[in-house]
């Protein structure tokens, strides 16, 4: 197991960096409650990220207040009572809070009318979430002036570049993520179902503390892996198919995000592999690229230059790369940007860094920012053949004399292929790569193999 940050102490520098953007006003901020599935059943509980992002604090209905004048936090804990208790067992009183969380006054919930009011002198704002703010009430709340849009933005822009210590928990999602990785490629045969897969794979998730996955895991087997958020997971796979899964692991809220492509069958077909090798070598070249200073936007046409030669090698289009590329001949095959920030989310924050890559006049890229020395994104290329934009009039009237749609039809029930790895943006030089699972075409099959 890999070393992990220190209990919560990572947390108290966040929680610095944000009074010191907000020294104006007092800032209060309160996690999230369960949410009622049915009569008395909660779904399963997933704190705020901006809660979890200061506090590391994973249980519901605690509240933070933080005082930047006298630089000091101050942890409110729910009330607890015996039905709790008997029911969710032992709740920490403050002092055992304090302690755990690393934060040094606590206090239980009732108690924050009388700190509000005994920290407001000087203050003329008061900065949180909807939520935290809802909680300051009169007279405590007479004079000051409740601000959610100031306190949003300073909270993004801190989340965007990731502090060693969160890069720590990313690096343990990312290590024991590739744990489910490997056991799927070991899980996947013909005959099984795509959930039998999944079942592996967050076994693993869970055997490594993790408890919940990122996001809905794909588990996409033959035409399905052309489906880009595919989520039904019950497809029974056949011989000779691709199977693509994509899922990370969260710990600590941190999540991992990676995709992988493996022959069902356990070898690659010839027609698979060539494929295959275009989108690695995309990766790969992306992922050297992926340095501080150039844009998430150069490096998605980048992609798009060497998917588009690989499928111009192929047989799939014809003509100037620059040409297809602009014309949207390779976003038919590749339909989906390059990368995207990852941390507390999945989609993680920019902090504001967004700009939009025009061609022709039209966005076509959500996340465009200079990459920065902290930032933590993904890199994930793809080539899908999907019988809506394949089979499109629109489309082929459009690309007439640039794509071969006729090969294309013939690939319909190939499906698609994606790898996705996460990097670390440094100061200098290529990026860190989070990612270990293994994705050279041989080492693919021999991880395919251990079964």
């Amino acid at each position: 197991m890999p070393a992990l940050p220190n209990h919560y102490g990572f947390h108290e520098q966040h929680r610095r960096a944000l009074m010191e953007k907000l020294p104006d006003g007092l800032i209060l901020v309160r996690a999230d409650s369960e949410t009622v599935r049915n009569h008395d059943v909660a779904y399963l509980f997933r704190q705020s990220s901006d809660f979890l992002y200061l506090t590391g604090i994973e249980e519901p209905d605690f509240v933070l207040l933080l005082d930047p004048r006298r630089r000091e936090s101050v942890l409110f804990v729910p009330p607890v009572d015996e039905k709790q208790i008997v029911w969710r067992g032992h709740i920490p009183s403050p002092s055992e809070a304090a302690r755990f969380y690393g934060i040094r006054r606590a206090h239980y919930l009732g108690e924050l009318p009388r700190e509000v009011t005994r920290r407001r002198r000087g203050y003329r704002q008061v900065y949180g979430n909807a939520a935290g703010l809802s909680l300051v009430k009169p007279p405590a709340s007479r004079g000051l002036v409740k601000k959610t849009g100031p306190f949003r933005e300073a909270l993004q822009e801190l989340r965007a570049v990731k502090t060693p210590g969160e890069i720590g928990l990313l690096r343990y999602a990312n290590e024991q993520s590739a744990r489910g990785h490997l056991a799927a490629m070991r899980a996947a045969r013909p005959g099984r179902y795509e959930f039998e897969v999944q079942a592996d794979l967050e076994r693993e998730f869970r055997a490594s503390g993790m408890r919940h996955e990122g996001y809905p895991s794909i588990v996409a087997s033959g035409p399905n892996s052309a489906v880009l958020h595919y989520q039904s997971n019950n497809r029974r796979m056949q011989a000779g198919e691709l199977l693509l899964v994509d899922a990370g692991g969260e710990y600590r809220g941190y999540t991992a995000d990676i995709t992988r492509t493996f022959p069902v069958s356990g070898k690659f077909t010839r027609r698979q592999r060539d494929l295959y090798e275009v989108v690695l070598a995309a990766q790969v070249e992306c992922i050297s690229r992926a340095r501080a200073g150039i844009t998430s936007a150069e490096l998605h046409i980048h992609s798009l230059r060497v998917l588009g030669e690989g499928l111009k090698d192929l047989g799939f289009l014809k003509g100037g790369i620059s040409e297809l590329v602009e014309a949207g001949a390779v976003a038919l095959f590749y339909p989906h940007g390059l990368s995207h920030m990852l941390g507390l989310d999945v989609h993680d924050v920019t902090g504001g860094r967004r700009r939009k890559l025009r061609t022709r006049g039209r966005p076509v890229l959500r996340f465009n920012a200079k990459l920065e020395p902290g930032f933590v994104v993904t890199v994930e290329p793809g080539l899908y053949f999907i019988e809506a934009l394949i089979r499109s009039p629109i489309r082929r009237k459009k690309l007439r004399g640039m794509v071969n749609f006729a090969l294309a039809e013939k690939y319909l029930d190939f499906g698609g292929i994606r790898i996705e790895d996460d990097v670390v943006i440094r100061p200098s030089g290529p990026p860190l790569d989070l990612t270990v699972v293994p994705k050279a075409p041989a080492d693919v099959e021999a991880a395919c193999g251990r079964r």
